[in-house]
């Protein structure tokens, strides 16, 4: 497949920002960012059968809906029975500890010093402390989607409900919508926060502090998941066209559109190497990316799990986490 030129890379998101709402009493029957009249966020690709054995070591257990790691502490989100099982990554051949959760989590964010679980069809954030393991929670209403420490603050991509909530450490909560027809992550980088947009495949900007949502731009044809670097950029997997899309998320610009056949969908950032590591569901495979440079460079490739839909990454060894959606379990890799 034929890479894109850093020129085009740059020119393609030009002609579809979304202008804002206000700026014109006119309604319009054209919308450059939304696919169809119904749109259905992109789903990861069906995973065929392993036929190669899965690097690394795998630890044994049910369905994934989510990694992350906070320190040396890996956390596993299990879909079934909904709960966590919390490993010592320097000890990986004792027992996790298993913490039961109310739902099923949607997306793990790492946060100094604890790990925001979101629970959709419960209608809750819960937050976990560490070393100490303690679960506490925020009963949001809806469905969250994802959560982030802002500050002082936290902010809830709250999906269908079509906005974010501002959780401040004190006093009543408010919310920001507008234009975007589903919250599914919410992201900071740099200067910048940035609302992922699965139903409208965009991005969108967010004034946390003016209580708007700005600008949006087209995320490929099936923006599935996204992650902020180091350098101020959110990295979007295209799970529909196969693509890694980098955007500076202040201002909002579309940086870099890189083919990645195989079912991009699973993304995680080594901010100590520059490496995004992206999972390749169509094939049972997780590459990694150095994002330093004009473009993505591929520095690994291993063969995963069976669907592998979860990724995450600890920071101090570069050991890549993969989870498995079909329940073949975690997956841990040295690079």
């Amino acid at each position: 497949m034929r890479r894109l030129t850093a020129a085009s890379r740059i020119a393609i998101p030009l002609a579809g920002v979304l202008v804002l709402a206000g700026c014109s009493s006119a309604k319009s029957d054209s919308d450059d960012l939304q696919i169809v009249a119904n749109p259905v966020a992109a789903q990861p690709a069906v995973s065929p059968a392993v036929t190669v054995k899965p690097a690394g070591q795998v630890l044994p257990g049910s369905a994934v809906s989510a990694v992350a790691v906070s320190g040396s502490t890996l956390v596993v989100a299990l879909a079934q029975q909904p709960s966590l099982q919390l490993y010592d990554l320097d000890a990986l051949a004792s027992p996790p500890v298993n913490m039961p959760l109310y739902g099923t989590a949607s997306r793990l964010t790492v946060a100094p010093g604890r790990v925001e679980i979101a629970e959709p069809g419960q209608g809750v954030v819960q937050q976990l402390t560490l070393p100490d393991r303690k679960l506490t929670e925020t009963k949001t209403g809806g469905q969250p989607a994802s959560s982030i420490a802002y500050g002082a603050d936290r902010l809830v991509a709250m999906g269908a409900a079509k906005d974010i909530q501002v959780l401040p450490a004190s006093g009543p909560a408010r919310t920001i919508g507008g234009q975007i027809y589903s919250a599914d992550d919410v992201l900071a980088a740099g200067d910048g926060v940035v609302v992922l947009d699965r139903l409208r495949t965009a991005v969108f900007s967010v004034d946390v502090a003016g209580g708007k949502i700005n600008e949006g731009l087209r995320a490929g044809d099936g923006a599935a998941n996204a992650v902020a670097d180091s350098y101020g950029r959110i990295l979007v997997t295209d799970a529909r066209a196969g693509a890694l899309i980098a955007f500076s998320a202040s201002p909002l610009i579309m940086r870099q559109r890189y083919p990645v056949p195989g079912g991009a969908y699973g993304i995680a950032y080594d901010a100590k190497r520059s490496l995004a590591w992206v999972t390749l569901t169509a094939r049972n495979e997780v590459v990694g990316f150095d994002v330093r440079g004009g473009e993505p460079v591929e520095k690994y490739r291993f063969p995963t799990v069976r669907q592998p839909d979860s990724v995450g990454v600890e920071d101090q060894s570069g050991r890549v986490i993969i989870g498995s959606a079909a329940g073949e379990g975690t997956q841990v890799i040295q690079p």
